[in-house]
């Protein structure tokens, strides 16, 4: 199965006869290619990335990267048409899709969050947190407490929403709960449970653990790069432009430090030990392929989650549909 650097390579050669053509005729411009993204999510890294090296210029286009407040205000400028495209996870395509928008996603990262504890907690395994106060980001239908309540309800037959008591806050405020010792754990995204590893505390479990244990043989990627089909049928060497650049930049991430020492004030990190674990488990959610195999991953993870938060997670009569994945 081709992993998205092999598909890079077949369609680079494409892209760059593409621009050299734009640049050899005095009437053309440089197409553009909007994208919103949240104003200070890790995304601006690779967009900053790809910016500082001309990599959107080398691929024929030029990127403009639109940094909003809120996760709802990027999906708003997207179906207002304001951008091309946006950052988001497929259980919301596959939403928009039910609702009749051909709405696609390339799949982008594999980073995910985890439950965390302070270094001398003596919650040493997921059957703990019975009865113990945890905080949890994005609310009650959050997809990763979603997958934390079906592993314990698929091995324990407790529900921790019942057992324990969730209570569900932003994500910095979680952090500093934990920190002040009001809460006992932790889930939050990822960013924010590396910020708490450099501080000393203690990752619990991983929701790509919880996913394993889960049956599914790879982690899902939840979030990638939405568009629509149509702008992808009526300018598809824009998209490949873009996943050629995200290619490059990701290899640069992956393998630099150099590279990361000039991302540090964009990173906010108040000591070495944090900028290193978020550089790190950055760099492990990097997605170098794309396979069968976390096709089936994704769907058995809508499953679980469904089996879970029912129809206010996916919507009533949403289905799981694999053609939502572009190309």
């Amino acid at each position: 199965m081709k992993t998205l650097r092999r598909w890079f390579c077949q369609h680079a050669l494409i892209v760059l006869i593409l621009a050299g053509g734009l640049q050899n005729s005095p009437a053309a411009e440089t197409p553009e290619l909007k994208i919103a993204v949240l104003k200070f999510g890790t995304v601006n890294w690779v967009m900053d990335v790809i910016k500082h090296h001309g990599l959107d210029h080398q691929n024929g286009f030029d990127l403009k990267v639109l940094g909003l407040a809120s996760k709802n205000a990027t999906t708003v400028a997207f179906l207002a048409e304001d951008v091309n495209m946006i950052v988001t996870d497929w259980f919301w395509v596959l939403r928009q899709r039910s609702q009749g928008n051909d709405v696609v996603i390339i799949p982008y990262s594999a980073a995910l969050g985890a439950v965390m504890v302070a270094a001398d907690s003596g919650i040493t395994k997921l059957e703990h947190l019975q009865g113990k106060r945890i905080g949890v980001a994005g609310g009650p239908i959050d997809k990763s407490w979603l997958l934390l309540r079906a592993f314990s309800l698929s091995r324990n037959n407790i529900d921790l929403a019942a057992t324990a008591e969730p209570l569900y806050a932003a994500p910095p405020l979680l952090n500093e709960q934990l920190m002040s010792r009001r809460v006992d754990a932790i889930l939050n995204f990822w960013p924010y449970a590396a910020r708490l590893e450099g501080a000393g505390y203690r990752r619990l479990a991983s929701v790509s653990d919880l996913m394993q244990q889960m049956d599914m043989t790879v982690a899902a990627p939840l979030i990638g790069f939405t568009f629509t089909r149509r702008m992808a049928g009526e300018r598809p060497e824009l998209i490949k432009g873009f996943v050629a650049a995200v290619a490059v930049a990701s290899e640069l991430l992956q393998t630099s430090d150099g590279e990361w020492k000039r991302l540090r004030p964009l990173m906010k990190t108040k000591s070495d030990k944090e900028f290193v674990a978020l550089r790190d488990r950055y760099r492990e959610g990097i997605l170098t392929s794309w396979t069968s195999e976390h096709k089936l991953a994704a769907e058995r993870l809508f499953d679980v989650l469904k089996s879970v938060g029912g129809d206010k997670l996916t919507g009533k009569g949403t289905r799981f549909d694999p053609a939502m994945f572009w190309p």
